[in-house]
């Protein structure tokens, strides 16, 4: 085909002939009706010639199963989808903005993270009771026991030498010769030649054990009319004097009292601060000194201040001091005397804190400073830190002290008034 016969359709088609495209133009605008005509179906002619020739080609990759020549029709494959010819960047680019919205764009471009759920919390367990910490903190001295009991009376028929075997595990456990003694005969009487199961030795031995301890479970009464009424803490070091102290004290405040504590154990820099800081969370006032100061004069200021100031209670703390050195006990003797001369009748109660890991030197203890300090009650602390929480009966048979409170642990809640019922069914493994 002539460059001149392109020039309408070939421009349409996008044939190279733009060098012709002003002349073309020009014959265009001056041609007659019948020359425009003519040109069209000349170049109508060319363009299918080009189509066909550009369709063959790819007719022919698509391997009919007949030939086909020149002008027949192409015949592709029905399964074989049309080549699709790839968009350009801009042509995207174009059909994307003119779908969506710039909102829409803004929206999924910034992506918000999903919130992340939060774990539950665990739940709380369940706070114990009173009985439930003491049987866990006695397990050691109930676990001795029953494993031993157990050991001795499974399948057998109750003779001389079971209950010479079941009263040396109690003399072991600390529970005294006079209480194992009258366990034994408990059992022996008519259960001779007969089988006894554990849990009925159990039951025995905790009824026993409440028998001795009923006398001296008595609560601490410091209302007897004395104000301030004078409390004096004493013990040796190691036994929680200064612990038992602050948990006392906010006891104390809790039942809408007036306390003031006195940092007695001026040796101490670590009990002086441990007493602050109990007074800043009781509400407590405390009367403190440097270390090595005086401890009976720090005494007598504070008997002073406690009267000046209308206190209820005031609690003294004192050094802790071994029984057996004479020099510490003629101190506590001489806090003893500045006290009594603000109150002849002062100290008004003196409590004996008690270390049930000791097991039989705290028989020692209270016979000791109950004859240096006059000992009025018991506080037996640490009955969770050892298997022979049994010395707490062997004490009370032999000294009959009251029994104010007792310990199972570190924390506020684990010093309670002393209840016999509960210490024997603890120790003995009853529910």
């Amino acid at each position: 085909m002539s460059e001149k016969k392109r020039g309408f359709l070939g421009r349409l088609f996008g044939g190279k002939d733009k060098p012709d495209a002003e002349p073309d133009a020009v014959a265009e605008a001056t041609a007659t009706p019948e020359q425009v005509q003519e040109r069209i179906d000349e170049d109508a002619v060319d363009v299918t010639a080009s189509v066909e020739m550009n369709v063959e080609p790819v007719a022919s990759m698509s391997a009919p199963t007949e030939p086909f020549g020149i002008g027949s029709e192409p015949q592709l494959i029905p399964d074989m989808p049309p080549p699709q010819v790839p968009a350009g960047p801009e042509e995207l680019l174009s059909t994307d903005l003119a779908e969506e919205p710039e909102e829409a764009l803004a929206t999924e471009s910034v992506k918000e993270p999903e919130p992340v759920a939060e774990p539950e919390p665990a739940p709380e367990e369940p706070k114990q009771t009173w009985f439930q910490r003491l049987k866990k903190g006695l397990s050691r001295s109930s676990a001795s026991l029953t494993e031993g009991i157990t050991s001795i009376f499974t399948k057998r028929k109750l003779d001389a030498s079971m209950l010479e075997e079941l009263e040396d595990i109690l003399i072991q456990a600390d529970l005294g010769v006079d209480t194992s003694m009258a366990i034994t005969e408990r059992l022996s009487d008519g259960r001779y030649n007969k089988e006894i199961s554990p849990e009925e030795v159990r039951e025995i031995l905790a009824e026993e054990v409440e028998k001795v301890l009923e006398p001296v479970a008595q609560p601490l009464d410091l209302d007897t009319g004395k104000k301030p009424h004078v409390v004096l803490m004493v013990g040796v070091n190691g036994t929680g004097k200064t612990t038992t102290i602050g948990k006392l004290s906010r006891k104390l405040r809790s039942e809408n009292k007036k306390v003031m504590l006195a940092a007695g154990d001026t040796f101490r820099a670590a009990a002086v601060e441990q007493l602050k800081i109990w007074g800043e969370r009781t509400g407590a006032e405390v009367i403190a000194r440097d270390t090595g100061a005086d401890a009976a004069g720090l005494a007598f200021d504070a008997m002073k201040e406690a009267q000046e100031k209308q206190v209820d209670v005031l609690l003294i703390d004192t050094a802790g001091r071994l029984q057996n050195k004479a020099e510490l006990m003629d101190e506590l003797e001489k806090v003893i005397r500045v006290i009594k001369k603000h109150d002849p009748d002062a100290p008004h109660t003196v409590l004996l804190t008690l270390d049930a890991t000791t097991g039989q030197n705290a028989l020692n203890q209270v016979e000791i400073f109950g004859k240096v300090s006059g000992v009025t009650g018991l506080v037996m602390t640490k009955l969770d830190g050892t298997a022979r929480g049994g010395i707490l009966v062997a004490i009370a048979a032999k000294h009959g002290l009251p029994v104010h409170f007792i310990g199972v642990g570190e924390g506020v809640e684990d010093l309670e008034p002393f209840s016999a019922k509960d210490f024997a069914s603890a120790i003995a493994g009853l529910a």
